[in-house]
């Protein structure tokens, strides 16, 4: 399952970055999936991210 960022939704809280920092980042003040982590949508750890995102930017597709 391929994870993602809606930079359009996302505002910057870097929660995703300070929940797992190994999948996200912060890039340009927004919320950003590191290079190569992009298939980690099954991941337990991001799935509970993207719940918790306070914009509900994080997208979980696959």
């Amino acid at each position: 399952m391929k994870v993602s960022i809606d930079p359009e939704l996302c505002y910057g809280s870097n929660d995703c970055a300070y929940r797992v920092p190994s999948v996200f980042t912060v890039a340009d003040g927004l919320g950003a999936v590191l290079p190569g982590q992009e298939g980690t949508g099954e991941d337990p750890e991001v799935r509970d991210a993207a719940e918790k995102c306070p914009s509900q930017a994080i997208r979980i597709e696959g």
